[in-house]
């Protein structure tokens, strides 16, 4: 990626500032090999991998360091940002000890969550080697949890890392218009899939997530909804929907949107009424939780609204969250717009903030005709939620 020293120079301030805000004197991502075992926020702030054992540490009055492996040193200094790159050969474990007693925080944020994934970068064996480290310093029982640093940074995106979103929707949405021309009858998920590749594969692209799923394709009411492979044996008939969860990753970012057409029947001018009224509850309810969409709401509400509104036109309750930040993965962090369900521990109760992007979504099974699924991308303004995708607003037909 071309600029990513502005992105990661962004993110430093961008840090900078929260932890200001959240009265953290220090942040401290602690890695090793992360090739082998990477950290979830790592690219945020640096971009790059490492070998050995290293720390980076933000302060909330301005200071960057890096201490790492002394053949890492120079590329991290490349990087740029970091006010102090310091190099070690024999261990970490004392140039380590002595910036900190340096800084001597109060509060030491460090890279471990029980609820948020893109926060828990620190391994249990690392933790506890660190622990041993720490342990004659007294700076042990002033570790906490990053998860709330890492929320914000993560969840609030830069200028630079929007434009980069903008970017793969474009695309994803244009690769969206060449499938259309492709849907026709005898035309099986798999075959849908292997074409979507091979579009992917002339823009030296990849996939949202594992390609094995990604296109997820479902074709008529037998096909199952979900995380699932496309498969062969689920052919387009005529009367059937078909429902694509897609998006590409380009330049580190990616799009996350899902789409619907409808199959006519011979003589048939447009879809069944059962059809277009699922569509229609299904946009409704997106339209709902868009305009719940606020800064200071907490995400279940956004996903209650989106919820009563489903229901109140007849349909069952979704099994699922109707929202994720969306970002470096498809799936980019915590503060879950879902329901406050044991599974999602404490994400549903984070409070919505301006630069948060979402992949916002809502679906109906209609019997016999297949899953009317909509996903759309949206950025969080001072004011509310804008599109970042064109909505589709009506079924597609064939």
């Amino acid at each position: 990626m071309a600029d990513k020293p502005r992105l990661v120079q962004e993110k430093l301030d961008q840090a900078v500032a929260i932890l200001d805000e959240q009265g953290i004197d220090a942040w401290m991502i602690f890695v090793r090999e992360t090739m082998l075992s990477p950290d979830p926020c790592l690219d945020l702030i640096l971009g790059m991998d490492v070998v050995w054992q290293s720390a980076f540490i933000i302060t909330r009055d301005n200071q960057r360091i890096a201490i790492v492996g002394h053949h890492d040193a120079e590329n991290v200094r490349n990087v740029g940002g970091y006010t102090n790159v310091i190099p070690y050969v024999e261990g970490i474990r004392n140039p380590l000890i002595d910036t900190l007693l340096n800084l001597n925080p109060m509060q030491l944020a460090l890279n471990y969550s029980e609820d948020d994934a893109a926060s828990d970068g620190l391994g249990h064996g690392l933790m506890l080697l660190l622990q041993r480290y720490l342990a004659d310093a007294d700076l042990v029982e002033r570790m906490v949890s990053s998860e709330q640093v890492v929320v914000a940074l993560r969840g609030c995106k830069s200028q630079t890392e929007v434009k980069h979103i903008r970017d793969a929707i474009a695309t994803t949405q244009a690769i969206f218009r060449e499938i259309g021309k492709v849907i026709k009858p005898g035309v099986n998920e798999r075959a849908i899939a292997q074409h979507i590749h091979k579009l992917i594969g002339k823009k030296g692209l990849d996939t949202a997530w594992d390609r094995a799923f990604c296109p997820t394709v479902n074709i008529g009411p037998d096909s199952p909804v979900g995380h699932g492979g496309p498969q062969a044996e689920y052919a387009i008939k005529p009367g059937m929907l078909v429902h694509i969860d897609f998006g590409v990753r380009q330049d580190d970012y990616c799009a996350d949107l899902q789409r619907v057409w409808y199959v006519r029947q011979d003589k048939e001018q447009s879809a069944p009424e059962p059809v277009k009224k699922a569509f229609d509850a299904a946009r409704h309810a997106l339209l709902a939780g868009f305009d719940a969409l606020k800064p200071g709401v907490e995400g279940w509400q956004v996903d209650e609204a989106a919820r009563q509104s489903l229901v109140k036109e007849g349909y069952s309750e979704y099994q699922h969250a109707f929202g994720h930040h969306l970002g470096r993965s498809a799936h980019d962090g915590s503060t879950i717009l879902g329901p406050r369900w044991e599974r999602y521990g404490q994400t549903p109760y984070g409070i919505i903030e301006p630069g948060n992007v979402f992949a916002i979504e809502q679906g109906v099974a209609v019997e016999d005709f297949g899953y009317v699924g909509l996903e759309e991308n949206i950025l969080v303004t001072e004011s509310g939620a804008m599109w970042l995708s064109d909505p589709q607003t009506e079924l597609w037909m064939i």
